[in-house]
């Protein structure tokens, strides 16, 4: 068995159930966590950083549904899959809408568990390659979507293209050439000044009304991102 990176918490309160699905997903390579009941998977799931959360609906303390809605509300897109008894339309649809990712009613195969577990993981990892993150900014580069501290930004297609070189090369200092040559696909031109035109649009856009300042100038060698 090959080792996996990827770590699971299952918010499961029949010990039965918990345990052979723990024991399961630990013989699949997986590292497992468990908790008994839904206040005490709340406080895990917003302490550590799991890859998908297994959670039944019908907790003590505070039903699944809940610990899902307030994961959402926290931010926390971890994958979730429902487990309950409840088979009935109405509820399907209640959890999907509250944020849930899949569904699976009791009793199961545990061979089905484990196909929706690899798919969701799968699309979570997908959807993670996508995602170029820098402190509180994302860029999406499959849905060409920019937001800081949560909040949507609207860029221009060049303004889009200059600020995703910047995240891809982190750390990194480039110059104007550099950044020429990539985003506008031309050669250095040292009489123009449209590198800095973009990039003081950008950080209007970007820094303008949060205190942290991301956009950094390097005096005489470019651009590149930091915080304080």
């Amino acid at each position: 068995m090959i080792p996996m990176n990827e770590r699971i918490l299952v918010v499961e309160d029949e010990a039965k159930i918990a345990n052979l699905l723990k024991r399961g997903l630990m013989e699949e390579g997986y590292r497992v966590d468990v908790a008994a009941d839904g206040v005490e998977g709340l406080h895990a799931a917003l302490s550590v950083t799991y890859d998908l959360i297994v959670l039944d609906i019908g907790l003590p303390e505070k039903d699944g549904m809940e610990v899902c809605r307030e994961l959402r509300a926290e931010g926390r897109l971890t994958p979730v899959i429902f487990l309950t008894a409840r088979d009935s339309v109405h509820d399907k649809v209640v959890g999907l809408d509250l944020g849930a990712d899949d569904y699976l009613t009791k009793p199961f195969a545990f061979e089905e568990f484990l196909a929706r577990v690899r798919s969701l993981l799968r699309k979570a990892k997908q959807k993670a390659d996508s995602r170029l993150l820098f402190a509180d900014l994302v860029l999406d580069t499959k849905s060409r979507r920019v937001e800081r501290d949560g909040q949507p930004i609207d860029l221009s297609t060049k303004e889009f293209a200059l600020l995703q070189y910047l995240m891809e090369n982190q750390g990194t200092v480039l110059s104007r050439m550099d950044i020429s040559e990539k985003v506008w696909d031309i050669h250095f031109d040292t009489t123009t000044n449209v590198i800095d035109v973009h990039i003081n649009r950008l950080r209007k856009k970007v820094d303008a009304d949060w205190p942290v300042k991301l956009i950094r100038t390097v005096r005489g060698a470019g651009y590149t991102l930091g915080q304080d």
